[in-house]
């Protein structure tokens, strides 16, 4: 999981990450990721990529959003 951690880390660094981390589900533990990309193939690319998705240990769905509005953390 640290391979994993360390390629979004390394995503939110270069600006195609928004947020990422872990969601504890009373169904069970998941992540989720906001993903700043130009179309659906590069969100897939960058999750068919992720170690712990060719590792087997994780799967990722992808579910385009537009958004209406965003509030900058500050």
């Amino acid at each position: 999981m640290k391979r994993h951690a360390d390629y979004f880390a390394e995503l939110f660094g270069g600006g195609k990450v928004l947020l990422y981390g872990p969601v504890r589900s009373p169904a069970g533990a998941f992540g989720v990721a906001v993903l700043e990309v130009e179309n659906e193939a590069q969100a897939r690319e960058i999750a068919e990529n992720d170690p712990s998705v060719r590792g087997g240990l994780n799967r990722f769905e992808v579910a385009p959003m537009r958004v209406s509005q965003a509030r900058a953390k500050g």
